[in-house]
């Protein structure tokens, strides 16, 4: 069993008064791991360590030696790979494919991405008249924040941490990162990447612990802590946003959804029954940009219905190591006991069941883990639950439509706007509709596909501001302005 430490100024260290909880394989309810739960105590210290990083051997660093390090991160990582998969796997229990495909490379890769934009975006500059003839010259330099509160998801984990993490280091900051109390170990293996390619102790920093009441609820309240980056919940957004407000802290947050699959007649059959499945269903349904609602012009719902149906029935549950598994559990017993719970909403809102709808037959210690079927639902209405509430599991809701404006509308009923994913062949349609459904990101074609250029984020309930590219650099630095008089 491993025991998990907190990684404050480059030492794991235990928590004051020997504080612990239980990390529990979601495979089979099996304890895997002892984790350091943080107290006030814990946070002081890794506040005090990542300010005085800021003002000693990291906040000295050009920005080349500072890229070169964020590589050496990522080649790091990659080095150790199988160690970032093995413990991603353990965390979430998620297929191996997922892991090596997506979620690991993905997560090195967010280490040079962010490195080669802060070296190649340039600031503004402006020459000005003034009355004496002479003139001024203005132009933009960007500082690092500070000290950032970095909280995590448990869905993607490691992908969704540096995500953050990199950009954050790249434009000079350092973070104290609370990772969910599901998934500790990738946060932690990191901290041991750090150390061996020489980050300065005090950048980096790892605090376990739970929300209210522990280590997320302190992080978030400490002064010392210059602005919150938080993916996760609307509900668990705001009381961060509440507690930024202490100081005038800033925020990004990408929070929950309900998003959207658009499916036009004219669409290429098959990549749409595809993309929509992926959509649905991967990671087990535990995917902030996941389709929950799905949309299907009327000449071809009854065949999308049973197609999307027979690929939902053919998944293959096991262990993420064993081979051919295309399928994982819940993160947890209680996610799971909460997906249920809607499950059976919608039966009792008089949804039909297409496939799916409770927990599959599993041999031996699986039977422990927590585990639910890929679930379609027809024949509800507009305002059932399940179509309302972001449920975060493996299901969708499958309705019929027949104009273009009658779907835009449905899209748009939510009180929600992070993603959706439209299908269709009519190039004029496909421009139309991605101009009026109102997300942060739509795919038309494809689902998942980022560039890391590109803004990120939600609209409406589902976020505040814009990561990726110059738009990180926006939420990492503070742009100030120097004007020169000649």
């Amino acid at each position: 069993m491993h025991q998990i430490e907190n990684f404050i100024n480059g030492e794991f260290t235990a928590a004051r008064g020997g504080k612990r909880f239980e990390k529990r394989s979601p495979l089979d309810g099996q304890v895997i791991a002892s984790v350091a739960e943080a107290g006030r105590a814990e946070i002081d210290a890794a506040v005090k360590a990542a300010r005085a990083a800021l003002q000693g051997e990291w906040g000295r660093l050009s920005i080349d030696q500072r890229t070169e390090l964020l590589y050496e991160v990522a080649n790091e990582i990659t080095r150790r790979f199988d160690d970032f998969v093995e413990a991603e796997m353990a965390d979430t229990g998620q297929p191996h494919h997922v892991m090596t495909h997506a979620f690991i490379p993905r997560g090195a890769a967010n280490f040079k991405v962010f490195a080669d934009v802060v070296k190649n975006v340039a600031s503004e500059s402006f020459q000005m008249a003034t009355p004496d003839g002479r003139g001024a010259l203005n132009y933009a330099i960007r500082s690092p924040k500070g000290v950032i509160g970095v909280i995590c998801p448990w869905n993607a984990p490691f992908l969704l941490m540096t995500w953050k993490v990199g950009p954050a280091l790249a434009c000079g900051n350092t973070v104290i990162v609370k990772p969910s109390e599901e998934t500790p170990l990738t946060a932690t293996l990191l901290g041991e990447v750090m150390n061996k390619v020489g980050v300065p102790k005090g950048v980096y920093n790892v605090i376990h612990g739970f929300g209210a009441g522990s280590a997320g609820e302190y992080l978030s309240l400490h002064q010392g802590v210059n602005a919150i980056t938080f993916t996760g919940e609307t509900r668990t957004g705001t009381a961060i946003m509440k507690a930024a407000a202490e100081g005038m802290r800033d925020v990004s947050f990408e929070l929950g959804g309900k998003n959207a699959g658009i499916v036009f007649a004219d669409c290429d059959f098959d990549a749409a029954v595809d993309g929509i499945f992926r959509s649905s269903f991967l990671n087990s349904g535990q995917v902030c940009l996941g389709t929950e609602r799905v949309y299907v012009e009327r000449p071809i719902f009854e065949k999308f219905v049973q197609a999307l149906k027979l690929k939902a029935e053919a998944v293959h549950y096991g262990r993420p190591e064993d081979h051919g598994v295309t399928y994982g559990p819940l993160i947890s017993l209680e996610h799971q006991r909460k997906v249920l719970s809607y499950y059976q909403q919608a039966v009792d809102e008089g949804a039909t069941v297409v496939t799916g709808g409770g927990v599959p037959k599993l041999p031996g210690d699986l039977k422990g883990g927590a585990w639910v079927q890929p679930t379609i639902w027809t024949g509800l209405a507009d305002d059932a639950t399940v179509v309302r509430e972001e449920i975060f599991g493996p299901c969708c809701h499958i309705r019929p439509f027949d104009t273009e404006d009658e779907v835009v509308n449905l899209a748009n009923d939510t009180q929600y706007g992070l993603s959706t994913t439209i299908w269709t062949q009519n190039l004029s349609r496909a421009h139309r509709v991605a101009a009026r459904v109102e997300v942060g990101i739509t795919w038309v074609n494809s689902w998942f596909l980022r560039d890391l250029r590109t803004p990120f984020g939600g609209s409406k309930q589902s976020g505040i501001g814009r990561e990726g590219g110059v738009h990180s650099l926006e939420f990492y630095t503070e742009t100030r302005n120097v004007c020169i008089k000649l």
